[in-house]
């Protein structure tokens, strides 16, 4: 990992929240991700598991956590299985943790290796009657290929059928939407280096060059700082290529007069920020442009107002479709009759803003929260409404990621990126 370590304690919390919820004679069990393969002996990048990460700090292939609070023995309550390290694989591979290391890592005492697992799980699961199971609930999940998780609840099931079945899912969906103060600073960390990015791109931006070279020095900011690359596929888009939502191509060539929408940001310790800006080629605005841009900027202004405690998500994007209803009516890309005549299950404004206004935000981009829950204190979310004018060649979106506070304005995570027109102009021209 390139990240700095991380304080356990965090972990530590992490598990004793997630154990306060379980009932009572039940053990829960977490794993890794798997090494997708791509052919030959090729593999993607390893990614961790976030709940296995969120719950133990452990970083690696082939592990599994354990939680099982009411174990008669103590030393059971909470166990890490991991692949056993060994000068071989320290060769070839780089050394894995030790059971020194784990401990050090997550503030479990109890280490086993991976050859030992099944002998101690038949004696913790003859001591249990109900077993959690880790499954994707994530509102935007849609997952084809059979994960490691996957496999192991099928083996666990399949060999102690007698045992009553519980999910994480719900009490992570609680626990990983509101934030510990570490989890904010190393998403405050994720923002520090997507700045730096975005402010080295400031400096590198002019007609003729390539998405893809955009694409390619946001990437040697973020390593340099210590992140492993993007949070999620970078969108490098310049003119229409904006008005196409997931634009990932990044492979046309920036023209003069045209916007450069970026939506790029930085990872750090598995944790994510979400950024968006919208930027002139040529280093200026037209005012077409500006008054598009300063229309989407105060319409993100007071959608950010308010992301307070107690607020209904839903509710929410209805007021902000009203904000972005009355600034298009300013453009004049609506008018009163498109309004009158709307269809309230896509309102009029949806033609020029389509998407949602925010998100949760934290170990995954688009992280756990229940949507129907109200928002709380702690919770981080996005904030990036947008307007594309596919007529016009040009779209923007502004997005900035806030923590809700228990009291005033949410705290913006992203407030020293620069946003407003005039700083980013002189800065582009300076």
């Amino acid at each position: 990992m390139k990240y700095s370590p991380i304080h356990n304690l965090l972990f530590i919390q992490n598990r004793k929240n997630f154990v306060s919820k379980m009932k009572p004679l039940s053990l829960a069990v977490f794993n890794s991700n798997d090494i997708y393969p791509i052919s030959a002996d090729s593999t993607m990048p390893f990614q961790q598991h976030r709940d296995i990460f969120y719950l133990s700090g452990v970083d690696q292939e082939e592990s599994i956590l354990v939680l099982f609070p009411d174990c008669p023995k103590e030393k059971h309550r909470e166990i890490l299985f991991l692949k056993e390290t060994n000068e071989h694989l320290a060769i070839w591979e780089g050394e894995k943790l030790t059971k020194d290391a784990a401990y050090a890592t997550s503030g479990i005492k109890t280490v086993y290796w991976l050859q030992d697992m099944e002998k101690i799980m038949y004696e913790l699961m003859t001591q249990c009657d109900t077993i959690y199971i880790n499954t994707n609930e994530h509102y935007r999940s849609s997952v084809e290929t059979e994960t490691r998780e996957d496999r192991y609840t099928k083996w666990l099931k399949d060999k102690y059928p007698a045992h009553a079945v519980a999910k994480s899912a719900t009490i992570l969906q609680n626990l990983r939407s509101v934030k510990n103060q570490i989890e904010i600073d190393l998403i405050q960390q994720a923002c520090n280096i997507t700045e730096k990015g975005f402010r080295r791109v400031l400096n590198f931006l002019k007609p003729d060059v390539w998405e893809y070279e955009i694409e390619a020095e946001f990437m040697h900011e973020f390593l340099r700082n210590r992140s492993k690359g993007f949070a999620y596929s970078p969108i490098i888009a310049s003119g229409n290529n904006a008005n196409v939502l997931h634009y990932l191509e990044n492979n046309k060539q920036c023209k003069s007069g045209d916007l450069l929408l970026l939506d790029v940001a930085a990872e750090y310790a598995n944790y994510s920020s979400d950024m968006t800006r919208t930027i002139p080629v040529s280093g200026r605005y037209t005012q077409r442009q500006k008054d598009v841009y300063n229309a989407v900027n105060r319409v993100k202004i007071e959608a950010t107002k308010m992301l307070v405690p107690g607020t209904d998500w839903a509710n929410y994007h209805i007021e902000v479709g009203k904000l972005m209803t009355s600034e298009l009516l300013s453009l004049g890309l609506l008018n009163k009759a498109d309004v009158q005549n709307e269809n309230p299950d896509w309102p009029a404004y949806k033609k020029y803003f389509m998407h949602g206004t925010s998100h949760h935000m934290g170990l995954d981009t688009h992280d756990y929260g229940i949507l129907t829950d109200p928002m709380q204190a702690n919770m981080v979310f996005t904030v990036e409404p947008g307007i594309y004018i596919p007529e016009e060649g040009f779209g923007i979106r502004l997005e900035d990621d806030v923590v809700i506070q228990n009291s005033g304005a949410p705290l913006n995570l992203m407030k020293n990126i620069p946003i407003e027109i005039e700083e980013i102009e002189d800065l582009m021209n300076s």
